[in-house]
This record gives structure tokens, C-alpha cells and sequence, in this order.
């Protein structure tokens, strides 16, 4: 934390002086019109972009305007700048390919380094392609702004809308299901991104996969179409921390109407994301606000979760979190923790509508062989219609290990901690339910 109060990942420093070794390496400042780019929202200026980019070493910028490309590609030492959010608008030419990623790095096999993407909107142009069934092709595809084998990389007060996939995508050079355990080789490093927003992805509008020291700071995302997956089962994400993903922090990040707000998850044959923490978000009518798991780990029939360990986050708000089209047979819930150990969760705030249908089902879940997780100062209230505000799931799939202290419920269910049946290690303690009538400790 600094003098003003921000947070910042300690090893903001060093990328911080990695800016200025990319400021200290450029040769050149240019301006895309100059090599021929009209941003008439017709005119193609794909050539133009190369042209002005070049083999790198330089700051493009880019004037008002709708810039229609099929595709701009970054190599090492570049910078891109537009003149603001709705000012340059970045678009997909309607030709192509369904895979296209907007913005990415000249090369996700050798990898690149220092790249920076500032004041601009990246429409990926998702009314090209018609009623398709699915938006996206495969693995990092199909994606406004994709870094892939970059260290060194910053996005900034960049806008996203309409990708087939991801609005924004920290990534490797291919997605790795080798199975738990394992990591993709040429995955991002030091990137930081800020201020931005995106709408009507596909899949998820910040996602990371097998990277680390990833930051992740003042961003919004909402409204996702879902279309990269099957009508009813999509999994779309406002901010993601995927499969192989370590050392990330968000801070003073917001979703709204995603399925999951933000999620820390892996599929069943990758490693999980690990050492992520969150400081500052608000969750607004996602479906999940907060939802940490490792699929294919859950039961006790299943091998355990070699990786999904280490999640800390303070001062979240869970806003009315609601049903959505999105994952038609998920159940509203504030947090959900499955599979993962060693969770701290400090200061979460949550309140519902008093007069919505939650059928009864819980606003906070701990369960499926979740251990280790420590809930401190939680604070619900107006869910009327739910059932218990904080579940711990005995049996078969138990939870354990789990500590929960500090908990204020105000009209709400008539029970705000619930433990299953079998847990053998749970400590609750300064739990105070105030209802309409009187309040009950």
C-alpha cells in the first residue's frame, strides 16, 4: 500500500521500471494516418496498422475515428494509443475469420515483451457472423485483446465489447490440459491491467490462464451474450482467474449480470489457480458473485485438487445476486467455495431483495471437501426467501476445517449459520440474527 491508500502487488515495482525502459527503447512516434488509415467505419486499414507498427520500437497513435481492421499485431517494444474510450473505436472487418483476435502479440510461440495498449474501444464486430450457433473456434481464440507469451504488458482505460470469447485474455501459447498438477509452458507474466470495461462476450471479460503476476485493477464487466457456449450452460464470467493461474491480484474491480462475478476455477485436467487475492469488489445481479472451484474435484470419489489452494479477499459486496439465462439451473448464491483450502474472506457484504424467490437455498455455500477457510465479519441482509446465510455442506462431500466469525444477519432466514451433518472440525462464534422483532445472538 502506498502514501494515498492504494494496493498495488509488490512486484509492481519492477514492472514500473520496465515502463520506463520501454519509454527509453522507443525510436519513433507516429500516427496511424499518416500510413494511410481513414477511420471512416469502412475504409480497411489493416496495411495502414503494419505499416505504422512496423517491427516495433515505436508509439502509434491512433485519432478519433472507427479504424476497421482484420487484425493488428504487436511485436516487442510497441505502444498503441487512441484518443479515448468511444473516441477510437478499433473494429473486426467484417470478413473475418470467426478465430480473429482483434489486438494480440506478433508471436505467442518465441513470446514478446513490453507491450502497451491505452485510450481505446475494441469492437470485435460479433454481428459479422450472423445467428451462429457458438462465437468462438478454440483455445485463446476469437478474443478483442489476447497477450499470449508476453512479460511485461500493460491494457489501459480500454473498452471491449461484443468478442466471441473473451474481451480480454492473459494467456499462454496454448491452453494446457495435461492434467492437475501441470502448467503451460509460455505463460504471461507482469501485466497490468486498468480501467477497463467490456460488455457482450462470449465467454468471460477478463480471464488469465497459466500466468502469473497479473494485476488486475479498477475494471468493469457486465452483460455477457454467452454465445461461446451451448443456450443455458454458459459459464460467463466477468473476471476469470483460470486453469494454471498464480500470483494475481484485483483490486477495486466490478460485474454485473454475469453468471459468475468473479471466479477462481480450473477444469478437471488442468492445475487450478492458486495465490490469487482480491481487495474491492462489487457484485452486482450475478448469478455467483463469487464462485471458487475445481471442477472435477468435488467429491470423495474424485482425487483430491493438487493445486487449488491460497485465495484471500476483503471488502467484497454481493449485490442481489439473482437467476440468469446464462446457466439456466444455477442457483443464486453470494460465494461458493468447492475443493479449495486455505480461504480467507474478511469483510463481505451482501444483501438481497426481501421480496425475490432464492427458494430457500443458501447465500453462502462452503462445501464439496472445501477445507481450511476462514470467514471474518460477513454481514447479510433482505434475504427473506433464502435459507441459511452461511451453509456448510456435511456428508459424503463434506466441508471441514472451516471458522466463521463475526456474522450480522438482518432480515433475513431464520438461520444464519448452518454446519451439515459429520464436519468434525468447525468453529462459529459472535453470530448476532436481527429480525423485524428482536435480535437473537
Amino acid at each position: 500500500m502506498d502514501a494515498a491508500g492504494n494496493v498495488y502487488p509488490e512486484w509492481k515495482e519492477a514492472l514500473d521500471n520496465e515502463y520506463n525502459h520501454l519509454l527509453s527503447r522507443l525510436t519513433r512516434e507516429v500516427n496511424v494516418a499518416d500510413f494511410g488509415a481513414i477511420g471512416d467505419g469502412r475504409t480497411d486499414s489493416t496495411a495502414a496498422f503494419k505499416k505504422a507498427i512496423g517491427t516495433g520500437r515505436v508509439k502509434v497513435r491512433v485519432p478519433e475515428g472507427i479504424f476497421i481492421t482484420k487484425g493488428i499485431l504487436l511485436p516487442s517494444w510497441t505502444c498503441i494509443v487512441g484518443a479515448g474510450k468511444g473516441k477510437t473505436i478499433i473494429k473486426l472487418h467484417r470478413d473475418a475469420p470467426k478465430g480473429t483476435r482483434l489486438v494480440t502479440n506478433t508471436n505467442h510461440w518465441r513470446g514478446n515483451h513490453h507491450l502497451f495498449v491505452q485510450g481505446m474501444t475494441l469492437d470485435w464486430n460479433v454481428e459479422r457472423l450472423g445467428h451462429v450457433p457458438k462465437t468462438a473456434t478454440w483455445g485463446n481464440h476469437s478474443s478483442c485483446l489476447t497477450y499470449a507469451n508476453v512479460t511485461y504488458g500493460w491494457v489501459r482505460d480500454v473498452e471491449a465489447i461484443n468478442p466471441g470469447l473473451h474481451c480480454f485474455d492473459i494467456s499462454s501459447t496454448l491452453y494446457n490440459y495435461a492434467g492437475d498438477g501441470y502448467r503451460a509452458k509460455g505463460g504471461s507474466s507482469y501485466i497490468w491491467l486498468d480501467n477497463l470495461n467490456g460488455y457482450g462476450f462470449g465467454d468471460d471479460g477478463i480471464t488469465t490462464h497459466h500466468s502469473e503476476k497479473v494485476f488486475i485493477s479498477n475494471s468493469h464487466m457486465c452483460d455477457p451474450s454467452g454465445r461461446a457456449h451451448k443456450k443455458g450452460f454458459s459459464n460467463s464470467n466477468g473476471i476469470e482467474i483460470d486453469d494454471g493461474s498464480r500470483d494475481v491480484m484485483l483490486v477495486n474491480n466490478s460485474t454485473a449480470r454475469c453468471f459468475g462475478g468473479v471466479e477462481c476455477k480450473a477444469h478437471e485436467n488442468s492445475s487450478a489457480a492458486a495465490n490469487v487475492q482480491i481487495i474491492g469488489h462489487l457484485s452486482v445481479n450475478d448469478n455467483r458473485s463469487f464462485n471458487f472451484r475445481h471442477i472435477g474435484h468435488h467429491k470423495n470419489t474424485d482425487n483430491k485438487s493438487k493445486t487449488a489452494y491460497n485465495l484471500m479477499a476483503t471488502n467484497l459486496a454481493s449485490i442481489a445476486p439473482i437467476y440468469s439465462d446464462l446457466y439456466a439451473d444455477s442457483t443464486p448464491r453470494g460465494l461458493v467455495v468447492s475443493a479449495y483450502e486455505n480461504v480467507v474472506i474478511n469483510h463481505f457484504t451482501l444483501v438481497g431483495d426481501p421480496d425475490y424467490e432464492y427458494k430457500g437455498n443458501p447465500v453462502i455455500a462452503i462445501q464439496y471437501r472445501a477445507r481450511k477457510v476462514i470467514l471474518n465479519h460477513i454481514s447479510l441482509c433482505d434475504f427473506k426467501k433464502a435459507g441459511a446465510g452461511i451453509k456448510v455442506y456435511g456428508g459424503a462431500n463434506q466441508a471441514d476445517s472451516v471458522r466463521i466469525e463475526n456474522v450480522v444477519s438482518k432480515n433475513s432466514s431464520s438461520k444464519a449459520v448452518e454446519i451439515g451433518q459429520g464436519i468434525q472440525d468447525v468453529l462459529v462464534t459472535n453470530v448476532k440474527e436481527y429480525t423485524d422483532l428482536a435480535i437473537k445472538q
